[in-house]
């Protein structure tokens, strides 16, 4: 880059700061439009990601490289039953290496004070533990040995009049005894997750014994996992198999596409961009109009069309910049105070990528109000 390369650059910025500072309420205006943009975008897509984390969480978290699901499921919280007879036809195929039953079914929790709440039971096999509860804070996995023993999340605790571990309760009309607590496992149905063994599950559910909902399959080093699953679909019948990615993604689409819960969330954040599209517009062609004698006398003195240009996009880039660092500001009080909620939002780096680049679009696109208007400058209008 030549020296006059160079200065004209820093010389639109220059001038790009000089037209937005010069009125400062008008400044406070965009930046106040761009980060109400940001913090609407930013929490409504955290939402998003969040509840698409939280309605494949209980698939995320175990290790099974394959689940078979009855017919027809769509989701890991909704199933019907299976013969655990399946488990042993399962063992039977070459490539698997273990199969472990696991229970998810609706119940209901009935609260020290006689209050009823609709719970998840998620029953798992305590010798293999593929199915716990992550994130276990008080208690063992091993106090689930006990009869009747169960482990909820404190996020749901007040809603289940949980107080202190060792309390008593009810699932179905059968005693049960909170002997842990977890920290953060969020459900989509807000129906808490029940973690017990599958034993229990099967007591608290109706459940016989030869019944179940889910068999999770771990395969032998080395298996082609595409072949284990034809052949584990030939020989089980009327079953699904679904990799455990695939399963987790099928969950996902359920609740937040086929449900619109996901729709909803897009369509808020459409509209943030559409406002902060809005306001960016109005405000630069405001300052544009403001300026077009300046504008005009730079094109008599033979300034290029792509010099204005500069100057009206690095007005929208500098507004873009102190709008998404405001509204990111914004964004991070939102996560930090969900992070203690039922409801996370969730706000992983490439999301901050993601919104920084949407602010920029967002900004340029406000711009080329100003840039037409730029367009049809008559040069001579400066010497009238």
């Amino acid at each position: 880059m030549n020296g006059l390369d160079a200065s004209r650059i820093s010389g639109t910025s220059l001038l790009a700061w000089r037209n937005l500072s010069h009125d400062r309420a008008r400044f406070v205006v965009t930046l106040v439009g761009v980060l109400f943009a940001v913090l609407l975008m930013g929490v409504e897509l955290g939402l998003l990601l969040g509840f698409a984390r939280t309605t494949s969480g209980l698939v995320d978290h175990t290790d099974a490289d394959l689940w078979i699901t009855p017919a027809g499921t769509t989701n890991v919280d909704i199933a019907g039953r299976l013969d655990e007879r399946r488990r042993f036809e399962a063992l039977a195929v070459p490539g698997v290496a273990q199969v472990d039953p696991l229970m998810m079914q609706f119940a209901f929790w009935r609260k020290p004070d006689g209050g009823t709440e609709s719970v998840s039971i998620v029953g798992f096999n305590l010798a293999t533990g593929q199915g716990r509860p992550w994130n276990l804070v008080q208690g063992t996995i091993e106090d689930l040995q006990q009869d009747d023993a169960v482990i909820v999340d404190r996020l749901y605790a007040a809603k289940l009049g949980v107080t202190a571990l060792g309390q008593t309760i009810e699932i179905n009309n059968r005693r049960a005894r909170v002997v842990g607590f977890t920290a953060g496992i969020r459900t989509f149905t807000q129906s808490p997750y029940v973690f017990t063994t599958h034993r229990n599950a099967q007591r608290f559910t109706f459940f016989r014994p030869d019944q179940t909902t889910y068999l999770l399959v771990r395969l032998r080093p080395g298996s082609d996992a595409a072949a284990v699953r034809d052949a584990l679909q030939t020989r089980l019948g009327r079953v699904d198999v679904w990799f455990a990615a695939d399963f987790a993604r099928a969950a996902q689409r359920y609740w937040l596409i086929t449900t619109g819960a996901g729709s909803a969330l897009l369509l808020a954040a459409l509209l943030g961009l559409v406002v902060g599209i809005v306001i960016v517009g109005q405000t630069l062609y405001a300052t544009t109009v403001d300026r077009l004698p300046e504008y005009a006398t730079l094109r008599a003195m033979g300034a290029p069309n792509r010099y204005l240009y500069r100057v009206i996009l690095k007005q929208a880039a500098i507004s873009a910049v102190f709008g998404f660092i405001g509204g990111m500001l914004l964004v991070g009080l939102v996560v930090l105070a969900s992070a203690g909620s039922t409801v996370a939002v969730a706000m992983p780096p490439g999301l901050i990528g993601v919104l920084g680049l949407l602010t920029l679009c967002m900004c340029a696109l406000g711009a080329l109000v100003s840039i037409r208007r730029i367009m049809r400058i008559d040069p001579t209008s400066v010497f009238q």
